[in-house]
């Protein structure tokens, strides 16, 4: 089969054997894997990504030197069913899976992984117990949003919302507009949206923020003020801290962009009580100022990955239309396209999702 591999910095097409499908394994045929941001940090910073995954036994590993296929947002279609299967699902279902190869003894992530390449190859072999069928025609590129849209929405899950709140969206990549796309099916806000990038901008309002705001321009945290408290509230008052006197609705600040520095930002500006859902996958160390959030009282929640049960939801959200993530695809390439997708994705103006479309 042909396939993107990532070996010494170079994405590179090539020949490879195809996979084989063990035991309660199926070979399918990829129709559409999307380009996530994990995998331009994999691409540019491989070896701290590695280091970072061991240090947090995070159990993801694999020898680079070996060459690496990733991609593990797809939708697919099964060719084969490997021995032990319950064939459930036929040849010719489309599907999408969680990315994961799970045994009592093993852990592998499709796509970050070498025995199990990811969706930048013409073929994979994905456990059968993580197959979900695609349901009616929805688009192959619509269905593989599933699962970066799904680490959105275990985040706006991990928030705990009321439906009071007043949700800040501090990043408007892929995942920041997925989480305003979750926010919006929910129907709370009115929802805030920041982003330096005017194209970001411009699509977290397709996605349906209410109100956006450049911070070079004009502080996100006044903004939420603005529209979420009342005229008379001083947020550095010693009456604001101790919660009296006239109060703002909850405040719960989305962290998208995954940089150093940006969780010490938002314990300084975000007022008293608020709730922050780190999403963004920050590489490198970071710090922060505990004397800062202690007398707010802030609560910290770092979010990562999902459940299988918001994974089938997501899917499902997305095939009846209650969950339109359509245009964050921005551009589709082949296999050949790859390379030139990854510089183009690191300029933001240029593109949020860029979605490798199989022949």
């Amino acid at each position: 089969m042909k396939a993107v591999v990532m070996r010494n910095q170079t994405l590179v097409v090539e020949q490879l054997t195809a996979p084989q499908p063990a035991h309660g394994q199926v070979l399918v045929k990829t129709l559409a894997c999307g380009i996530c941001g994990s995998d331009l940090h994999m691409y540019h910073h491989c070896e701290n990504v590695l280091s970072g995954f061991r240090n947090a036994n995070i159990p993801v590993a694999f020898d680079p030197s070996q060459g690496l296929v990733m991609g593990h947002e797809y939708c697919a279609e099964i060719l084969d069913h490997g021995p032990d299967c319950d064939k459930k699902l036929k040849v010719g279902t489309r599907v999408c899976a969680l990315p994961f190869v799970i045994s009592p003894t093993r852990f592998e992530h499709i796509g970050f992984s070498t025995p199990y390449p990811g969706g930048y190859g013409e073929q994979m072999v994905l456990a059968e117990p993580m197959l979900v069928a695609v349901p009616g025609d929805l688009p192959a590129p619509i269905a593989a949003l599933t699962e970066p849209l799904t680490v959105a929405v275990h985040a706006v899950n991990r928030a705990q919302l009321s439906g009071e709140e007043v949700p800040l969206v501090i990043g408007c990549g892929p995942i920041g507009l997925a989480v305003i796309a979750a926010l919006k099916a929910r129907g709370v806000g009115p929802v805030i949206a920041a982003d330096f990038s005017p194209a970001r901008r411009a699509l977290a309002e397709k996605f349906g923020a209410d109100q956006v705001v450049d911070p070079g321009v004009n502080s996100p945290y006044t903004s939420w003020l603005e529209v979420a408290a009342p005229s008379d509230y001083d947020m550095r008052s010693p009456l604001a801290l101790l919660g009296l006197g006239p109060q703002p609705r909850p405040c719960v600040v989305f962290e998208c962009v995954g940089v150093p520095g940006m969780i010490q930002q938002m314990i300084q500006h975000a007022p008293p009580r608020s709730r922050l859902i780190v999403v963004g996958m920050c590489m490198q160390s970071d710090q922060i100022e505990p004397l800062m959030a202690l007398p707010k009282e802030l609560n910290v929640h770092f979010t990562f990955g999902y459940t299988a049960e918001e994974f089938v939801d997501t899917l499902h959200a997305l095939a009846d239309g209650s969950l339109d993530a359509a245009a964050m695809i921005t551009g589709t390439v082949g296999l050949d396209g790859v390379a030139d997708a990854f510089t183009q994705l690191a300029r933001p103006e240029q593109h949020a999702k860029v979605m490798i479309v199989h022949d």
